[in-house]
Formats: structure tokens, C-alpha cells, sequence
């Protein structure tokens, strides 16, 4: 009987051992982290697909965090809050530069087969501007003071024009870039900066081109700095293979309307628009 009982004993010992071995454990939820470059709302549909599989091909749950402002979102993955993050590429210049330190980069985004975007300077339709220059003396919207497409690069070409700030009869940063084409149509501001995506959407309500950014690589993902290296390189290649699959075109036709895959990133593929920020903070 007391052999019995010591066979039942290390029985139910070896089931507990199974039980909790942390190494048989489910892999831990992963958080993406994403600015608010529209509507949290807007944003968590859009990005839940790419959630959803990144999931389903890690056997983990995978949840989104939309950043309260731009800054909130560099500093949550500066701070490890998010396992993966979405950067506009100012953005991931700025973090790269406010920690002085490199993140592991696994894709960017490529739209119509290209791994570069585009921003617009519009005015309405019916407005007499035709060039940079004309825009002395008058009003100005920008989105957010971190955006690449709706700040950083459109004051570029305004300095570029000879239309620095200053030239300007006033400027505000509205947030986001639809807030820049409603303030435009509605007459508030003579003229403003959004992405190309923008202006395409609102094209038909009388949103017109007055001049378009040069390319700038497109906006990017990556990871946790203390994330393992399998797990960087699983994610990546999950990223990278995205396009040759069965659910991809949907998941990206989630995110963007012509986006057409992930393609590799290097942090040079930043160089010139790091050299662009740097000299408009240096002409502060």
C-alpha cells in the first residue's frame, strides 16, 4: 500500500512539473505601440488585422496602445512600454536622437511598391496661390509639431521658398491631418501641410495640390531595444513575408489603401531627413 502510495505521489509530481515549467509556458502578450496621426479610433481598426495576425503567427496575444500625443509615443517605447512600435520616420529620428541610443529595426512600410512617402502643401480649389512664395503673408496649418509630412519636411520647403515662419502672417499645429484639410476647405488657413493620403481622400471636396514634398522613407517598425534576438528576427521575417500570404492583402489594405507590403530598413534610409531636422532645429 505504501508503494502505491509513493507512485500516486510522484505521479501527481510529475503532472504539477508540467503544469508549471515556465518553459512550456504561452509566449507573453505583446503590445504595439502607434501615433496618433488620426483618431485612436480610426487607428485601432486599422492596425487590429496586422494585430491579429502578428498573434495568430506567434501563438500570443497581441494588443494596441495608440500614444496620447506623439511625444507619449516615443517615450513609451524609450521606456519599454510597447513591444513594437509604428514610427513616422521624424519621429524615429527624434527617438533615436532624445536617447542617443538604437532601436532593432524590422520593416517599413511600402506603398504602391515604394518604400517612400510623399507629403502635400494644399490650398482650396478656388484659391489664387500658385507657389511656395505666394504663401507670404498669410495662414498656415500644420498638424503636429513631430509629424514628418504635416510639419518637419513642409517647413523645410518653405524655408527652401523663402518663406520661413516668420514670413508667415501666423501658423498653429492642429494635430492631426485631417484637422489640417477641414481647417483648409473651411477657409481658416490659406494653405497647409498633409500626407498625399490626405489629400487624395479630400480631393474631391476641393483640396488642391500646390506643391509636393521630395521622398522621405516611409514610416517604420520596430522593436523593443531588451527584446530576444529570435524574437526580433521571427517578428521580422513575419513582417517581411506579410505580402506572399493568404490574409496579407487584407491586413494591408487595412493600414493603408495602396500599401503593397514591408520592406527592409536600415537606419541610413533616415540620413537625409535626420540632416533636414537638425538644420531647422539649428535655425531656431
Amino acid at each position: 500500500m505504501i508503494a502505491i502510495i509513493g507512485r500516486i505521489c510522484v505521479f501527481l509530481s510529475l503532472i504539477a512539473g508540467i503544469q508549471f515549467n515556465p518553459a512550456i509556458a504561452e509566449p507573453a502578450p505583446l503590445i504595439i505601440g502607434i501615433h496618433p496621426y488620426l483618431p485612436a479610433s480610426e487607428i485601432n481598426n486599422r492596425f487590429q488585422p496586422l494585430a491579429d495576425y502578428i498573434g495568430k503567427q506567434m501563438n500570443t496575444q497581441v494588443t494596441i496602445r495608440v500614444g496620447s500625443d506623439y511625444d507619449d509615443h516615443v517615450r513609451a517605447l524609450g521606456s519599454g512600454l510597447v513591444d513594437i512600435a509604428f514610427m513616422g520616420p521624424s519621429l524615429y529620428v527624434k527617438l533615436v536622437d532624445s536617447y542617443d541610443s538604437q532601436w532593432p529595426l524590422l520593416a517599413r512600410l511600402e506603398v504602391d511598391g515604394k518604400p517612400e512617402l510623399y507629403g502635400a502643401i494644399v490650398v482650396r480649389q478656388d484659391s489664387p496661390l500658385q507657389t511656395l512664395a505666394d504663401l507670404k503673408g498669410h495662414d498656415f496649418a500644420f498638424g503636429d509639431p513631430n509629424s514628418t509630412m504635416s510639419h518637419i519636411v513642409p517647413q523645410g520647403m518653405l524655408q527652401e521658398a523663402g518663406v520661413p515662419l516668420s514670413a508667415l502672417r501666423s501658423f498653429k499645429f492642429l494635430g492631426a491631418h485631417k484637422n489640417v484639410a477641414l481647417g483648409v476647405l473651411a477657409g481658416d488657413y490659406d494653405a497647409g501641410a498633409v500626407k498625399m493620403e490626405i489629400l487624395k481622400e479630400y480631393a474631391h471636396r476641393g483640396l488642391r495640390l500646390l506643391a509636393r514634398s521630395p521622398a522621405v522613407s516611409e514610416h517604420v517598425m520596430l522593436a523593443r531595444q531588451d527584446m530576444p534576438a529570435k524574437q526580433i528576427d521571427q517578428l521580422r521575417q513575419i513582417l517581411l513575408n506579410l505580402k506572399n500570404t493568404p490574409e496579407g492583402k487584407h491586413v494591408m489594405s487595412s493600414i493603408h489603401t495602396g500599401m503593397t507590403g514591408f520592406a527592409p530598413v536600415v537606419d541610413a534610409d533616415y540620413s537625409s531627413l535626420r540632416v533636414l531636422m537638425h538644420a531647422i532645429e539649428a535655425g531656431k
